[in-house]
């Protein structure tokens, strides 16, 4: 509880491509130093390459045999505003959508203390820290991959995510086990 007045919420204006608040949100957790521009690129990149990737993968075996090539990456990395309009605002979305969704959180720990012991008491998450902490787990787990610019790395994070795997899925999986294991607390929940 805060000892102070809370935190107002602030409205964030949706992204000049898409429209999407969503994706607005995403891009300010991309950038950094205030370099807004820079981010916008990152993430438009990074969810153009991945709706390709999902769509090879749809295709089955020989689309993605034909995309395992150096090819279609460089072409991705090199031409930011060329690949823009190849796919439906709508595919891309759904991507992003599924992918933090699969990331998101329904629960976790939060410390209580009761008496001079502190217990980790099992709480629900609301659906918009659950999107914040998605997206800001996707984020560090894309900087901590070897790809070569940050673009193909958040776009390989977020085909990870999109398929249930990644290292941004596990720290969910760790938070829901850490609730899990807490589960006596729970009726110390406020």
């Amino acid at each position: 509880m805060p000892r102070r007045k809370a935190a107002i919420k602030r409205e964030v204006l949706p992204d000049p491509l898409f429209g999407s608040d969503q994706v607005a949100k995403f891009i300010n957790v991309v950038m950094r130093a205030g370099k807004k521009s820079i981010a916008e690129t990152i993430v438009y990149n990074a969810l153009n390459t991945l709706t390709d990737r999902l769509k090879k993968e749809s295709k089955g075996d020989k689309g993605e045999g034909e995309g395992e090539g150096g090819k279609g990456k460089k072409t991705a990395a090199a031409s930011p505003k060329s690949k823009t309009h190849t796919h439906s605002k709508q595919e891309i979305l759904e991507s992003l959508q599924k992918a933090l969704g699969n990331v998101a959180p329904t629960v976790e720990v939060k410390s209580r203390r009761v008496g001079g012991a502190t217990y980790q008491v099992p709480v629900e998450v609301a659906a918009d820290r659950g999107l914040a902490l998605a997206m800001r787990w996707v984020v560090k787990a894309a900087k901590s991959r070897s790809e070569k610019t940050m673009a193909l790395r958040l776009a390989a994070e977020l085909y990870e995510a999109c398929m249930g795997r990644g290292a941004s899925v596990k720290t969910r999986d760790d938070v829901h086990r850490m609730a899990k294991a807490n589960q006596a607390f729970a009726h110390y929940r406020w």
